[in-house]
């Protein structure tokens, strides 16, 4: 069994914490109980068959689990995996030389598969419904087609923007899983077996209270845990309370429903220098010295999900409850000085 990585480079050290924080079986993994339930099903009766499981697309906000599912299934079954970034895919023989490099029934992982080129597109179609690539040789009226058979294998192909696949490629995945935020509960669960793991005590109180502010995101509340976590090591005995917590939170200018400053910079610049909106995406973006899809796949789901902004055909709008928000900060920075 054999794990290969086509990926950006990342330090050895936390790249080493981030799959240690990893759930490795469907019962281990936390929230999302249709998915796991429907996943379970599918992979008791790939096993049964001694099939390749059906191609999955896993469709969510960054955060909430594409990646470990991707791991989890390739756990379950005992089998390889290939880890790719769809950007990273460039050349047609990029792709082929993935494909034949793949053993029967093993898993190829894409990320951002959105963002794929047409032209390796056209050569996975084949191979997700035939298993079979098809290689043109030569140019002109002496080309001819080479076709190479491939093993049975799964493509789990994770997005963040569904509506940019094209057709013919959302239509040959089997499965379709759309991730939703968690719950408060769920991602206190997270965050305990999450300090276990890091060998770090911390009271049940404090898991709720980072769990509260993790934005409904997995990701989101490891990345909270580990930097309270170094605050209740540097400042205090290691224990991390209550009290710790919210020291640390505040520290990190997260706010009690989440939002980082960037979030509430982000409604501050609609209302403030907008008039309140609509404001174009681009226009916002230059406004903050971020990237569009920064704000469209990044900050802007959760801000929807609270209520506090709105995507209009003119553009982005502060809501009621979004203008409350930015007063109540405003009022909570002022009594700083």
């Amino acid at each position: 069994m054999s794990t290969q990585f086509l990926a950006p480079v990342v330090a050895p050290e936390e790249e080493e914490l981030e799959q240690s924080l990893r759930p490795r079986r469907l019962t281990e993994f936390v929230g999302q109980e249709r998915i796991k339930d429907q996943l379970t099903i599918a992979l008791t009766a790939a096993k049964a068959r001694d099939e390749a499981l059906d191609h999955v697309l896993l469709v969510g906000p960054p955060g909430l689990g594409k990646t470990s599912l991707a791991h989890i299934v390739r756990e379950e079954l005992g089998v390889g995996i290939r880890c790719v970034a769809g950007p990273a895919l460039e050349r047609k023989g990029d792709m082929a030389a993935i494909l034949t490099g793949l053993e029967r029934h093993d898993v190829l992982f894409v990320d951002e598969i959105h963002r794929l080129n047409r032209a390796i597109e056209e050569i996975l179609y084949p191979a997700l419904e035939d298993f079979r690539l098809d290689i043109i040789v030569g140019q002109g009226a002496a080309a001819r087609t080479l076709t190479l058979d491939l093993p049975p294998f799964t493509l789990i192909g994770a997005t963040t923007r569904t509506g940019l696949l094209t057709t013919p490629l959302r239509d040959r995945f089997g499965m379709t899983f759309r991730l939703d935020y968690y719950d408060a509960g769920e991602l206190g669960t997270i965050v305990r077996r999450s300090a276990r793991i890091l060998d770090v005590e911390i009271e049940d109180d404090a898991a709720d209270e980072i769990a509260r502010r993790s934005r409904g995101t997995p990701r989101i509340a490891n990345r909270i845990l580990k930097r309270v976590r170094d605050v209740a090591q540097v400042r205090y005995d290691g224990v991390i309370t209550n009290s710790v917590a919210a020291e640390a939170l505040e520290l990190l200018e997260v706010d009690g429903t989440g939002l980082e400053r960037i979030d509430r910079d982000l409604l501050s610049a609609i209302l403030v220098k907008f008039e309140g909106g609509p404001v174009g995406l681009s226009t916002l973006a230059v406004s903050l010295g971020e990237e569009p899809d920064t704000i469209e796949d990044v900050y802007e789901p959760y801000l929807l999900q609270l209520g506090f902004l709105q995507r209009t055909p003119r553009g982005r709008v502060i809501t009621a409850l979004g203008r409350d928000h930015v007063g109540a900060a405003a009022a909570d920075a002022s009594k700083l000085f």
